[in-house]
């Protein structure tokens, strides 16, 4: 039996309004510009979960079967006025099941109670400082003004219509508008039209940097997934080493270290285990790490966090961390292995970060080594000494050393 026309649009109708019932909306009495920058502030919307218990409606399972529970919100800011942005938030949750059959086990979704997001628009209005309505606002959306056959240029086969008269200031009589008047009203949709398609224009940035900003944070990023079934975890990283279980393609763990070769994942609870390096699709924050051969040293990880120290210039602020390990029996080289090591490290970190959006201010270096140490420099420091304005003996005066000796540099620098 074929849908008709007009229960086809019911269908879609209904299947919209089904959609829209999962997020949890709330109008806020600001443009969407400044809601924006007000959610850049609010972490994090996303993460692990405690527990089920409270934050997901029970399904078709018993919530204390799930465990390793993930929350990720989807944020939408809809302008409904130039001073007035509605906001919309739903929270993903996905959770590892445990059936008594273990092919029936795996990730499901479960459908969030609205805790995870009425939370999120809460922290939100406390950021904003202003009260909303939790129920969406009818005012319809700005319109552009309609294009006149004046705007067009095109001609008029209707008779036109008379303009308003304009009185005689002396004799009080009718006095018909000239010419300049009909000017003055072309002129004035025109500007209507320039304004328009202007809002309209800031309204698609605003739409392509919400998209960006919700493909950043899809999935968190201290999560490995299984590459194929069947791969070996262990409880210790070394071939042979006791084989605690296989994992199925797919299967997601939470990182709790790294070296080149082996991965230490949560299992569950306190369990633990280690996963080959090449089993597992690595996140987008934690790169492979780099090895030369040559070099004294190599990278075993890299990630984006907020600066680990009291200095100044990077105090709480957003920094590309680089960990690296010595590879001679001892780690030991001295000052000025070190400071080769990190110049070429920040030479790589610089091309990466002028051409990405992760926002980092600097780039922190720590060497995982016997005598140890952690250099840091800002991204305007790297800056001046990549055009030149900096020499190299200048640049490294505007580096932090910690502990100053093991750099070859001053104890004040």
């Amino acid at each position: 039996m074929k849908l008709t026309a007009h229960a086809l649009v019911c269908v879609t109708l209904l299947a919209s309004i089904c959609v829209a019932q999962n997020a949890v909306e709330r109008t806020f009495a600001l443009p969407a510009a400044r809601v924006e920058q007000a959610l850049k502030s609010l972490q994090p919307t996303g993460g692990k979960l405690p527990t089920l218990d409270g934050f997901a409606n029970p399904g078709a399972h018993s919530l204390d079967r799930y465990q390793r529970a993930y929350y990720q919100c989807t944020i939408k800011i809809v302008p409904v006025t130039a001073s007035t942005s509605r906001v919309k938030i739903s929270a993903k949750i996905t959770a590892w099941y445990n059936d008594s059959v273990a092919a029936n086990s795996g990730y499901q979704e479960l459908s969030s109670n609205g805790r995870l997001e009425s939370d999120l628009l809460d922290r939100l209005q406390d950021s904003l400082g202003v009260t909303a309505s939790s129920a969406p606002e009818n005012t319809p959306a700005p319109q552009a003004p309609r294009r006149t056959a004046l705007d067009s240029g095109s001609s008029i086969s209707a008779p036109v219509p008379q303009l308003p008269a304009v009185r005689n200031s002396v004799t009080g009589a009718g006095m018909p508008n000239s010419s300049g008047a009909a000017t003055d009203q072309v002129g004035a949709l025109r500007s209507q039209r320039a304004a328009a398609d202007q809002h309209l224009e800031e309204l698609t940035t605003e739409a392509h940097n919400l998209e960006e900003i919700a493909r950043n944070q899809s999935h968190p990023n201290n999560l490995v997934a299984v590459k194929k079934n069947g791969a070996p975890i262990l409880a210790s990283p070394a071939e042979g080493a006791k084989l605690l279980f296989t994992a199925k393609a797919q299967d997601e763990f939470e990182i709790l270290d790294m070296n080149e070769s082996w991965v230490h994942v949560r299992i569950s609870g306190l369990s633990r285990g280690w996963i080959r390096r090449s089993n597992l699709e690595m996140p987008g924050a934690t790169s492979t790490p780099e090895t030369n051969s040559d070099s004294p040293f190599h990278v075993t990880n890299e990630q984006t966090a907020t600066f680990p120290g009291d200095w100044e210039p990077l105090r709480g602020k957003t920094v590309a961390i680089v960990t690296v390990q010595g590879t001679t029996e001892n780690g030991i080289l001295g000052w000025r292995a070190k400071r080769d090591t990190a110049k070429t490290l920040l030479e790589k970190q610089y091309v990466k970060l002028a051409s990405s959006a992760t926002g980092a201010q600097g780039v922190v270096i720590i060497f995982d080594s016997e005598d140890g140490g952690m250099l840091a420099v800002t991204m305007d420091s790297m800056k001046q000494w990549k055009s030149g304005a900096l020499t190299e003996d200048a640049f490294w005066k505007q580096c932090f050393f910690d502990p100053p000796e093991t750099f070859g540099a001053a104890a004040g620098q």
